[in-house]
């Protein structure tokens, strides 16, 4: 009709673009259109006004779901300190219960998308105290569960995920409109728990809920990665993790996501004995602002396999002296790897110390074969029969780990696959660990403190010698199981 404007077209403002996309936020209305999104995680954030009203309000809200969404988190934390001390506007508002709970969980979800794992709990549990119907109750407990999840809290996460489950199958909402922090959150937990039947599940739903959304389908073929990994398909795990990191879908990945899949790609290097590879790989990265991937530890376990103990000690000993700093879901890991390095190097009391304390966080938070990934499984049982001994009410906790260990801790008696970097250089064997990750040939060059020719010159011989014509084959063949190298 002429003078109208149709549901499918772009609002005229800001303001009416916020406002679309906040009323879509909580399901029950169908999901935001992407192009509202792409625009909002675009646009400059909102001037603090001189009291906040609904209005005002909900575009906020938005625009930190829409930048959460979107991966579009370069202004990091500051943009949350922009608007909040704490949870706390430092500006007056006058807000209903629902803006209330819209904006403290979308911000909530910003914090998830960033790693802020601790922050992201406090503002979805602000959500839930003024969430006032079931959408929004469902909308709250969705990010509660996923923070929780991913700082390690997986007892807690997993009777959150069970919450939003409920509310979600009470309220009859189409498949289409589960919330992604829902799946993540169960992701993470099934991870935990080594459930590879709950992760392709997991996968098969979010495929299922969201076909044509790349954001979603890269964590849903990241949760059937992961279901490789526990299953110990470790050589169809690692394609699949270069299909993800150097593929298309890349660039439309969560950034946790991809710092996750980097860590894990990096444990299924060494799961085929590829330790070299494996550390080399993880060179390139710093652990992220917040700390919601620690890769010093995640580099610990190659340095343990490559029979460098003292320096896995060294390289984490700030990490270690800075707890504060990490969530349970990196602390506990941190401290199982150094327990294995302290054994190794004959300081016995240290390694007992920090698997006791292993055992005592997972515990309260619940008990995982994360910790444990890849690490040696011999060592693991022993440090945990030790502290068994001395901790008797710690028995049904380790007993509990001793049953997933099957499934996290490195295979024995592997050797590397002979082809895939066994005819280069050390130095052509770095760079070719680099290859499947999403650097550019520039940023390799920067790195690794060369030119951007003598990467080039160093690629030719790689292609050479793998007979490959260019980057992408390389690193199929590379990647490639031992039997199916030509």
């Amino acid at each position: 009709m002429p003078g109208t404007r149709t549901s499918n077209e772009v609002p005229a403002t800001l303001s009416d673009t916020a406002i679309a996309v906040a009323s879509h936020l909580s399901p029950g209305h169908g999901a935001p259109s992407a192009r509202h999104i792409t625009l909002l995680a675009e646009s400059e954030p909102v001037t603090p006004p001189s009291l906040w009203t609904d209005t005002s309000a909900l575009t906020l809200a938005a625009q930190f779901a829409a930048r959460a969404r979107h991966d579009s988190l370069s202004l990091g934390i500051g943009l949350i300190t922009r608007y909040f001390d704490g949870v706390r506007l430092l500006r007056p508002a006058s807000l209903s219960s629902r803006v209330r709970s819209q904006l403290y969980a979308s911000v909530g979800e910003y914090c998830c998308a960033l790693g802020w794992t601790p922050v992201a709990a406090r503002f979805a549990a602000e959500a839930l105290l003024f969430a006032d119907t079931g959408a929004l109750r469902y909308r709250a407990i969705s990010i509660s569960a996923f923070a929780q999840a991913m700082n390690g809290e997986f007892r807690a996460a997993a009777d959150q995920a069970a919450r939003a489950h409920e509310i979600f199958d009470a309220e009859g909402w189409p498949a289409t409109e589960i919330a992604r922090a829902h799946c993540k959150a169960e992701i993470v937990v099934a991870s935990s728990r080594a459930d590879a039947a709950k992760l392709r599940e997991m996968s098969a739903r979010m495929t299922a809920a969201q076909p044509d959304d790349p954001f979603w389908i890269f964590t849903a073929r990241f949760a059937d990665v992961l279901a490789r990994l526990y299953s110990r398909d470790f050589s169809g795990a690692l394609a699949g993790s270069s299909e993800l990191l150097y593929g298309s879908l890349r660039h439309s990945s969560p950034r946790p996501d991809r710092l996750f899949l980097v860590s894990v790609r990096s444990d299924m290097l060494v799961a085929r004995g590829e330790y070299d590879e494996a550390f080399a790989f993880l060179a390139p990265f710093e652990s992220p602002e917040g700390h919601g991937i620690c890769f010093a530890s995640q580099r610990a376990t190659s340095l343990i396999h490559l029979g460098r103990e003292r320096q896995a000690i060294a390289d984490t000993d700030a990490c270690a002296a800075d707890e504060s700093a990490h969530s349970l879901r990196t602390l506990v890991p941190l401290l199982a790897r150094r327990a294995v390095a302290f054994q190794r190097l004959g300081s016995v009391r240290r390694a007992e110390q920090s698997m006791e304390s292993v055992i005592l966080l997972l515990e309260r938070a619940g008990a995982s074969g994360l910790p444990f990934l890849m690490l040696p499984d011999a060592e693991v049982r022993g440090l945990i029969d030790i502290v068994s001994a001395h901790r008797p009410e710690l028995r049904a906790t380790a007993g509990e780990i001793r049953r997933l260990l099957g499934r996290v801790t490195a295979p024995t008696g592997v050797t590397p696959p002979p082809l895939s970097t066994g005819g280069l250089t050390p130095t052509e064997r770095t760079l070719a660990a680099m290859l499947v990750t999403p650097l550019t040939l520039a940023d390799i060059a920067r790195e690794r403190g060369v030119s951007l020719n003598t990467v080039k010159s160093q690629l030719r011989s790689i292609y050479v010698k793998v007979g490959a014509a260019g980057r992408a084959e390389a690193v199929e063949l590379l990647t490639r199981p031992t039997s199916d190298h030509r």
